[in-house]
């Protein structure tokens, strides 16, 4: 095992803010190049490589290449085992952890891909992984997957959904100083976002994961100018919800829930305008459960949205397992400690070599 803590300092060194990952991925196929029991390929800024053994099972181990812009003032800092700096935990610790294991794991018990993928943390559309499953499937093809997303070194299981809608409210203009010759549309918000704030919340368990769903209003847009009754306000809501729903049961709720708010006749509507299911734990397949296993803890739920959603929907069971906080994800004091990054390469190395994973 290398230093694995200095080997992230170096990539979090490289600015991968989301579309501006290509300098990381030149640098993630020169190292996979280096080793010659790995096929390499790239596709834009996707590097998969894979060993090309014949095994009898395949796992795929993947992550992502970008980060979220940094908080103003955040530098790279390394003092004794912690480092800090945009993307140490999500997920740069992960992606040292995966090129050291494709360097050192040229025999492995499974065979192995190893995707580094660009284009996560924006829009779905626009996602490497996608581009990847449209372009060249069979590079990604395997019996499970694993996510090295920060999870603290705990197995976290599948993920949930998430939707984002605007709901839209009309009223009608007037002088401010006669608002009763008109309708303010933005006084309509106020029943909606109680009713959103004082949902309950509803919670799911799943092969003894506990789901939490959460509904959030996330911006609101509205106004005309200082002395004019606003007509019209739209408030943007992210649902995230439980993997036991789908896309059409997140609607279902949503319409119980606001629909008798809303007047249809005066142009009042709620739009989707984005959706993307979630993935079940699916831990009865085996390797999974060996990971969880080697993990020495029990699994818990992920109760955000991950590409472990991507690979269920292709037929792949994956699951989350990485190094570092996920509360610490996005977060202006982000770090990772070297014994997260070390505990997890041993789970990783330990499964990958394992006659009981073949």
């Amino acid at each position: 095992m290398s230093d694995l803590l200095a080997a992230t300092a170096d990539l979090v060194a490289i600015d991968s803010v989301s579309r501006r990952e290509g300098p990381l991925a030149d640098r993630v196929e020169a190292a996979l190049q280096a080793c010659p029991w790995l096929a390499v390929d790239r596709v834009g800024d996707n590097v998969v490589a894979r060993t090309m053994l014949g095994r009898a099972h395949r796992v795929a181990v993947a992550g992502h290449l970008d980060t979220v812009p940094p908080a103003p003032g955040v530098a790279l800092r390394l003092e004794g085992d912690t480092l800090w700096g945009v993307g140490a935990a999500d997920m740069k610790g992960g992606l040292a952890v995966m090129l050291d294991l494709a360097g050192q794991l040229a025999d492995p018990a499974v065979d192995i891909t190893w995707c580094f993928y660009a284009r996560e943390e924006i829009a779905r559309a626009e996602s490497g992984l996608e581009e990847l499953w449209a372009a060249s499937p069979e590079l990604l093809a395997a019996d499970v997957a694993i996510l090295g997303e920060p999870t603290g070194g705990l197995v976290e299981a599948g993920c949930q959904g998430t939707m984002r809608v605007v709901a839209h409210l009309a009223g009608r203009r007037a002088h401010t100083a006669r608002p009763f010759a008109g309708r303010n549309a933005i006084h309509r918000l106020g029943p909606v976002l109680d009713r959103v704030a004082g949902w309950p919340g509803r919670r799911v368990v799943l092969d003894g994961c506990e789901y939490a769903e959460q509904l959030q209003a996330v911006a609101v847009e509205g106004g005309v100018a200082g002395n004019v009754v606003p007509d019209h306000v739209a408030v943007t809501l992210n649902y995230r919800y439980a993997p036991d729903r789908d896309g059409t049961a997140a609607r279902l709720f949503l319409a119980e829930l606001l629909d008798d708010l809303l007047e249809p006749d005066l142009g009042d509507r709620w739009d989707v305008v984005d959706e993307a299911d979630g993935a079940p734990p699916a831990l009865d397949h085996p390797l999974l459960a060996a990971l969880v296993a080697r993990s020495g803890a029990a699994p818990k739920a992920k109760v955000g949205w991950t590409d472990v959603a991507s690979f269920w929907a292709h037929g792949v069971p994956a699951a989350n397992f990485g190094p570092g906080d996920p509360l610490l994800a996005h977060h202006p004091d982000e770090r990772i400690e070297r014994r997260s990054l070390e505990r997890v390469h041993q789970v990783l190395a330990a499964l990958l070599t394992s006659s009981a994973a073949a």
